[in-house]
C-alpha cells in the first residue's frame, strides 16, 4: 500500500468513529504488534463487549471496514477477532504514531454497533537503510584538517525505539563523524582529522553504519570510497645521493658517463621529473650534458686529465611544480698517455773551452710529463756521442755533462740531441737539440807543410827578390792560430844569415837581402820558426836550403898555351908532320857551371884554313870527380893531371902541380869546369889528349 492510500484509509476510519459516537453502545481497544501471523488472536470481542456468542450469530454481527482493507475478521463462532491479513505498520501508517485501525461491529435485530480500535504497535522489522549503498569522494591530499564532507542520511521506517537511532563510522584514524542527533536538521558529516597522504594511501574505504534501537538492533550500511587526489607535496628524490663514474680522458664525444635517476611519490604532472645540470665547476659546463627526460649524463667535450682530474657536478631533478632534489655526480678522469715529456732548459752553456774537465755540467733541463704513473715516468738519452752523457739528479731535473776530452780541432761544434721518453704504452717522446760551440785553447803548435824546404835563386838577383814562401798551419783558432814567421839566428860562412835573406812575419815569404854570386856561394841553409799568437805561444821550425843557380856571367879563360905580354904563342911543327899531327893543345876553363861552362873551340883567324883545324869540344871530366857537396869545386888537396883521350896513340900529359896551386871548381852536375885559382903552370905532354882529373 502506498503512503497516500494508507493515509486516506486511516482518515476514513477516524471520520466514521466520530460520526457514530452518539449511537455507540460500547468501545473496545486492542493493541497488537504488526506482522502477526494470519489467524492470530486479536482479542475476545464478545467477552470484551459483554455479548453472547449467540447474539453475534443472530444479529449477523459483522465488521464494517468501509473502503479500507479488512485486516481483522470476526469469528462469530468463537466471538473473537483474528488477523485476516498481515499488517505492516510501516505500510499502514508510515511514520505516524500511534497507528490504529478503527472498526465497527454492526449487529442487526436490533441494530447495534460497537467501536473497536486496534493499535498496531511497531516491531523492529526494518533496518535502517541508505538510498545509495555506495558513495564516492575525491579529496585532495592537501585538504585541511577539519574539512567536512556531507554524507547521505539513512532512513528507517520503523518508529520509536525501533527507528533510526544514530550512525557510526568504521574505524579510521583519518576521518570521524560529527556528533548527530536524531531528528535534527543537521547533515551527517564526515570530518577530516588527519592529513591525507596519497603517496601512502591513495584509496580509502569506509563504512557508514546507521543503527536503530530495536532488539535485536538492526543496522544499515553504506560504503564510502575515498580517492585521494594528488597534490604536488612531494619533491623528487635521487635514488642515489652520489653517482660515481670513471672516464678516460680520451673518451669520445657522446660517451655515456652515468645515468641519474630520481623518483617522485606524486603522480601525473606532479610526479613527472626532468633533469638538468644545476652546478658545474667553472669552464666545465660545455663538457657535460644530461638528457632532461631520462637522466643520462653524456660527455660533450674533450677531457684533459692534466687540467682537471676530478669533476663534481650537480644534476637537479625537478617536477612540474618546481620541487626538486640534487643528485651529485662525481666524475673521475683517468689518465691516458697523451702528453709527451716537456723539456724546459733551465740553464745552458752555448760555448765551452776545449780543455774543460770531464764531468763539467753543460746544461740543466727540467723535464716534466703531466701524465700519471707510468705514463709520467721519464728517462732521457742522447744521440750517440762519446763526449757527453746525461744524468738525472731528481725525477724532473736532468743534466748534460762532458764525459771525455774535447778537441776543438777535431770538432768545433756539437749538435747534441736529447730525447726524453715516457714509459707509457705506446711511449711518447720529445727531443731538443742543443748546439754547443767548442772554444779554442792554444794546444797546437804551427806545423809547416813540409819537413824541409829547398829554394832556388838565380845568381845576380835583385836584392829584395822573393825567393820562396814557407807556410805553416795552426789547427787552433783565431789568435791561437795566427802564425808569425821568424828567421832564426845563424851564420853562413861566418856572416849572419839575416844578411842573406829575410822572412816576412805575416806571409812567410823569403826575400833575398843581397845579390848572390854562384861562383862565391852555391848554397846555404837556415831555419825559420813559425810561432802562433797564443799565450804562451807555441812554435815549430823548419830548415830551408837555398840553392844558387848559375848564370853565364863569366867568359872562358885560356889556361894553355900561356900568353904573356900579348905575345903570340909559337908552336913548332915538323915539316914531315902527317895529317892529324897534334900541333898544340888549347886548354880553357869557364868558372860558370853546367852548360854555361861548356866550351867549344873554333879557329878565328887562319892563314890557310885548309892546313889546320881545331877540335870542337872542353876536356871531359868524369862525374866521379865532382864535389860531393855539389859546390862544383874540387878540394884543393888533390893533384890533377891532364890525359889524352883513350883513342890517342900518344902518351898522357900531366900537370905536376900541387892541388893547392890549382883548384878546379865544378857545378853540381859535374860538368868538369875548372877554375884557375893561383899560378898557372901546365905542361901538355900529348897534344891530342883531353884533360882528365884524377886523385
Amino acid at each position: 500500500m502506498s503512503d497516500g492510500t494508507m493515509t486516506r484509509e486511516v482518515g476514513l476510519l477516524l471520520l466514521i468513529s466520530v460520526a457514530a459516537l452518539s449511537s455507540v453502545f460500547g468501545q473496545v481497544s486492542y493493541s497488537i504488534p504488526e506482522e502477526m501471523a494470519k489467524g492470530s488472536l486479536v482479542g475476545n470481542i464478545a467477552q470484551d463487549l459483554g455479548l453472547d456468542v449467540k447474539r453475534l450469530k443472530s444479529g449477523k454481527a459483522r465488521i464494517y471496514t468501509g473502503e479500507g482493507t479488512e485486516y481483522i475478521e470476526l469469528n462469530k463462532e468463537r466471538g473473537v477477532l483474528v488477523i485476516k491479513e498481515r499488517i505492516d505498520r510501516e505500510t499502514l501508517c508510515g511514520q505516524t504514531t500511534p497507528c490504529a485501525l478503527d472498526y465497527q461491529i454492526i449487529l442487526e435485530n436490533p441494530m447495534q454497533f460497537y467501536s473497536i480500535t486496534v493499535e498496531i504497535t511497531d516491531i523492529n522489522d526494518n533496518s535502517p537503510g541508505f538510498k545509495n549503498n555506495k558513495i564516492k569522494f575525491e579529496i585532495s591530499e592537501i585538504a585541511q584538517i577539519g574539512s567536512k564532507f556531507v554524507l547521505e542520511k539513512a532512513a528507517d521506517v520503523d518508529v520509536g525505539i525501533n527507528g533510526l537511532q544514530g550512525y557510526s563510522l568504521s574505524s579510521s584514524d583519518t576521518f570521524t563523524l560529527n556528533p548527530y542527533r536524531i531528528g535534527s536538521s543537521r547533515n551527517v558529516e564526515m570530518v577530516l582529522k588527519k592529513h591525507l597522504d596519497r603517496e601512502k594511501q591513495e584509496q580509502l574505504s569506509l563504512v557508514l553504519t546507521a543503527l536503530d534501537g530495536g532488539d535485536p538492533q538492526l543496522s544499515g550500511t553504506m560504503q564510502i570510497g575515498i580517492t585521494v587526489l594528488d597534490a604536488n607535496d612531494n619533491a623528487p628524490v635521487c635514488i642515489q645521493a652520489e653517482y660515481k663514474t670513471n672516464v678516460k680522458e680520451n673518451a669520445l664525444k657522446g660517451a655515456v658517463l652515468t645515468t641519474v635517476s630520481a623518483t617522485d611519490a606524486d603522480e601525473g604532472p606532479h610526479g613527472h621529473i626532468q633533469y638538468s645540470i644545476s652546478n658545474v665547476p667553472e669552464g666545465a659546463l660545455e663538457l657535460f650534458y644530461v638528457d632532461k627526460e631520462n637522466g643520462v649524463v653524456t660527455l660533450m667535450g674533450q677531457l684533459d686529465y692534466e687540467k682537471f682530474r676530478h669533476y663534481e657536478i650537480d644534476v637537479q631533478a625537478s617536477d612540474k611544480g618546481g620541487n626538486s632534489d640534487v643528485c651529485k655526480v662525481v666524475i673521475e678522469v683517468s689518465d691516458t698517455n697523451d702528453n709527451p715529456p716537456a723539456i724546459n732548459i733551465m740553464s745552458t752553456s752555448s760555448s765551452i773551452s776545449e780543455d774543460v774537465r770531464p764531468g763539467t755540467v753543460l746544461t740543466m733541463m727540467n723535464v716534466q710529463d703531466p701524465d700519471s704513473d707510468e705514463n709520467g715516468k721519464v728517462h732521457c738519452v742522447l744521440n750517440e756521442n762519446a763526449h757527453f752523457t746525461i744524468t738525472s739528479t731528481s725525477n724532473t731535473v736532468f743534466t748534460l755533462v762532458t764525459e771525455g776530452d774535447l778537441d776543438r780541432e777535431t770538432a768545433s761544434q756539437y749538435n747534441i740531441t736529447v730525447t726524453c721518453s715516457d714509459e707509457g704504452v705506446p711511449s711518447l717522446s720529445s727531443s731538443v737539440t742543443l748546439t754547443l760551440q767548442i772554444s779554442d785553447v792554444n794546444d797546437n803548435a804551427p806545423v809547416f807543410e813540409r819537413s824541409s824546404y829547398e829554394a832556388y835563386i838565380v845568381e845576380n838577383n835583385t836584392p829584395g827578390l822573393s825567393i820562396f814562401t814557407v807556410k805553416a798551419r795552426d789547427a787552433d783558432w783565431n789568435q791561437n792560430a795566427r802564425v808569425s814567421y821568424i828567421l832564426e839566428d845563424s851564420s853562413v860562412n861566418g856572416v849572419p844569415v839575416s844578411s842573406y835573406v829575410s822572412v816576412s812575419a805575416d806571409s812567410g815569404v823569403i826575400h833575398a837581402v843581397r845579390s848572390f854570386d854562384y861562383e862565391q856561394i852555391k848554397d846555404f841553409h837556415f831555419r825559420v820558426k813559425a810561432q802562433d799568437g797564443g799565450s804562451p805561444p807555441l812554435s815549430s821550425n823548419v830548415t830551408v836550403k837555398v840553392m844558387i843557380q848559375d848564370q853565364n856571367d863569366n867568359p872562358p879563360q885560356v889556361l894553355y898555351p900561356v900568353q904573356t905580354g900579348g905575345s903570340l904563342v909559337a908552336e913548332m911543327v915538323p915539316r914531315s908532320a902527317d895529317v892529324g899531327y897534334l900541333v898544340t893543345k888549347v886548354v880553357a876553363v869557364d868558372v860558370d857551371s853546367g852548360q854555361n861552362a861548356w866550351l867549344s873551340y873554333k879557329l878565328q883567324k887562319a892563314t890557310d884554313r885548309a892546313l889546320f883545324e881545331v877540335g870542337l869540344q872542353n876536356p871531359y871530366y868524369p862525374p866521379r870527380y865532382s864535389d860531393t857537396l855539389g859546390t862544383g869545386t874540387l878540394q884543393h888537396v888533390y893533384n890533377y893531371e891532364v890525359c889524352r883521350t883513350t883513342d890517342s896513340r900518344k902518351s898522357d900529359c900531366k900537370f905536376g902541380i900541387a892541388g893547392s896551386q890549382n883548384v878546379l871548381i865544378m857545378d853540381p852536375s859535374s860538368t868538369g869546369t875548372m877554375q884557375r885559382i893561383q899560378s898557372e903552370k901546365s905542361i901538355l905532354d900529348e897534344p891530342d889528349s883531353p884533360l882528365e882529373v884524377r886523385n
